[in-house]
């Protein structure tokens, strides 16, 4: 699904954010991202979701190498990654719902199965009374909600989340993290950047931990403390 190798990051002239990256993410494997802040988490989701080419290194995302992937191409590909935004990066003019139907009708999909699918995936998350809400009207959790509704309404073969249960309390917090669990299950490959270890604990899977740029994969087990 991804493969990194000895990729570094580097903005403008400063050193590296990241240094001498290298993993491999096979397809519907789960990882939790850790590391402090300024460790180099939303830089890497960034190079996962190509938002940014790396200073050197090789990139392989499903199957391609990136550096040979022309701009044309680029949509397409992101087309099959759904992405968790800290700052949300809703439509302000939209509704709840046609925040999350944005994915489904940039696919063609019929706007009676868009409907039925948005206002499901709504009340999952605890916003099924918010179906026409605009997101000036929501606090910040529950836009944070509706960005992880849009993420997912599509069963994207990637899921990239930055600090998706930050503004949630515990309990819809274990609330996300089950649907992701149910992606998971269908064979979405899914990464969380989070700090919160009583999710980590909870859900026992192998971290991505990034200390001062570099990364250590760490074991399900030893992630757990086992």
């Amino acid at each position: 699904m991804i493969r990194f190798e000895h990729v570094g990051l580097r903005y403008g002239v400063e050193s590296e954010v990241l240094r001498d990256i290298s993993f491999t993410l096979t397809p519907g494997s789960f990882h939790f991202m850790t590391g402090a802040s300024g460790a180099g988490k939303s830089s890497l989701l960034k190079l996962m979701y190509l938002a940014h080419r790396p200073s050197r290194g090789i990139i392989t995302l499903f199957g391609r190498d990136m550096s040979r992937v022309t701009r044309a191409e680029l949509p397409e590909l992101r087309r099959q990654i759904g992405v968790v935004f800290q700052d949300f990066a809703l439509l302000d003019h939209l509704s709840a719902l046609d925040n999350v139907a944005l994915p489904l009708r940039m696919a063609g999909a019929t706007d009676t199965d868009t409907v039925e699918h948005c206002t499901e995936i709504l009340r999952w998350v605890g916003l099924g009374h918010h179906l026409h809400a605009k997101p000036s009207t929501l606090s910040g959790g529950q836009q944070q909600r509706v960005a992880i509704a849009r993420s997912v309404i599509n069963r994207p073969r990637l899921l990239l989340a930055d600090e998706p249960t930050g503004n949630v309390d515990d309990g819809i917090g274990m609330r996300l993290l089950y649907l992701f669990e149910e992606l998971h299950k269908l064979g979405t490959t899914v990464v969380i950047a989070t700090h919160n270890e009583t999710l980590i604990r909870r859900f026992n899977h192998p971290r991505l931990h990034l200390d001062g740029g570099r990364l250590q994969v760490v074991p399900a087990a030893a992630a757990r403390g086992g």
